[in-house]
């Protein structure tokens, strides 16, 4: 239970800099704004497509531990890769 606590504040955490870092990227407005804005939404359905499959096909685990335990993991997987991403530019 504890890596699944550090996980979900680790989670909170990176996903309030992606909140910050996108709102800027979206607030200087433009074509790059568009972009971040399509990429976020984009980002959004085909991580849920993606979890559902794997819920569906037993991948993500049987009891609700588990599966909370891989999809915080996988979540944050994700954030912190757009955490860098954002951080960089």
């Amino acid at each position: 239970m504890q890596s699944v606590g550090g996980n979900l504040c680790a989670l909170w955490v990176e996903a309030t800099c992606v909140v910050w870092l996108r709102s800027q990227a979206l607030v200087r407005g433009g074509p790059e704004a568009a972009a971040e804005a399509q990429l976020m939404v984009g980002e959004k359905v085909a991580a849920q497509q993606d979890l559902i499959g794997k819920l569906a096909a037993g991948e993500l685990g049987v009891t609700p531990l588990a599966v909370t335990a891989n999809v915080t993991r996988y979540m944050l997987k994700g954030v912190r890769a757009n955490r860098r991403r954002l951080s960089r530019g």
